[in-house]
């Protein structure tokens, strides 16, 4: 059997989004086979040569089997609809819908592995640190979307032994994030030395730089333990959004945040941070990359 062959064959839907990137980028560095898959082609600073492009919207069925022909090793499903509190049936569609139709076209016998992308949303207003047995309480058509996607994954693990990993993300940071996600909003206002509106600050967040995300998709694809789980992938170190925003303004020696100036959100969860006990165990998966380090790689890429 030739080398080719052999090689591992990954499906990423929404592989030309910020973590799709990075995950295509490694795979290929691998030496693997990759087709992305979603409903725009990828922006020059984003594409990675020798990664197979298609264009299809995840929610149609019919468009997805007949794009999704191919035989893969696995899937990863960071694909949807962004925008947390708008379009409340897009949203749906997009984490819910497409999660269905994906899991029709993949039988057990056509995927070793479905890593589903889930989210710290899906927690609400759970107490933190936010631990994967928590009762969750979602508060957004996006969470609960997300949450619907979870549970609909879990059940076809334990009836049909669906070979299903929720990988519940925090706050993903790095570089060729999306300008209008709020780091690199605060970074681009202070090179700016621009006065910029933000919150009070007093929200404790947990930021996990991409690097650890893309190595705990690795680690959770191989790994046959993690089947029907979720785990939290984040740093698991509460730092308040104000000394967040302090820090870069320090770094840059610019900017001048509007402290007070944006209000909080109904329902906001203050304290949104994870327990990762249960990766660190199950999957032998822990953060190596601290905040201090990885914001001054993302200020440099800027």
């Amino acid at each position: 059997m030739s080398t080719l062959q052999t090689k591992p064959h990954l499906l990423v839907i929404g592989g030309t989004g910020f973590i799709g990137f990075h995950l295509v980028l490694k795979a290929k560095k691998r030496g693997w086979k990759v087709t992305s898959i979603s409903l725009n082609p990828p922006k020059r600073n984003r594409y990675v040569a020798g990664v197979n492009y298609l264009k299809a919207d995840i929610t149609n069925f019919k468009e997805l089997k007949k794009k999704l022909n191919n035989p893969y090793t696995y899937l990863v499903n960071l694909g949807g609809y962004v925008n947390h509190f708008n379009k409340k049936k897009k949203v749906s569609s997009a984490h819910f819908k497409a999660v269905i139709n994906l899991t029709k076209i993949f039988t057990n016998k056509k995927i070793k592995k479905f890593i589903q992308i889930g989210s710290s949303s899906e927690y609400g207003e759970s107490r933190a640190p936010q631990n994967e047995k928590a009762q969750c309480d979602p508060k957004s058509p996006y969470a609960l979307a997300k949450l619907a996607a979870t549970e609909f994954l879990l059940m076809l693990n334990i009836t049909k032994q669906y070979p299903v990993t929720i990988l519940r993300l925090f706050q993903v940071y790095g570089t060729q994030q999306d300008k209008n996600r709020v780091l690199p909003q605060i970074i681009s206002g202070c090179l700016k030395n621009k006065k910029f509106p933000v919150s009070s600050g007093e929200q404790l967040r947990d930021f996990c730089f991409i690097d650890d995300i893309i190595n705990a998709i690795f680690l959770s694809l191989k790994n046959k333990k993690s089947n029907g789980e979720i785990f939290n992938i984040a740093s698991g170190k509460p730092i308040k959004v104000k000394r967040v925003i302090k820090y870069i303004c320090k770094l840059t020696g610019k900017g001048k945040p509007q402290f007070g100036q944006i209000k909080y959100r109904k329902d906001e969860n203050m304290k949104v941070y994870a327990d990762i006990k249960k990766a660190k165990v199950k999957m032998k998966w822990k953060p190596k990359i601290n905040f201090n380090k990885g914001i001054k790689t993302v200020i440099k890429s800027f």
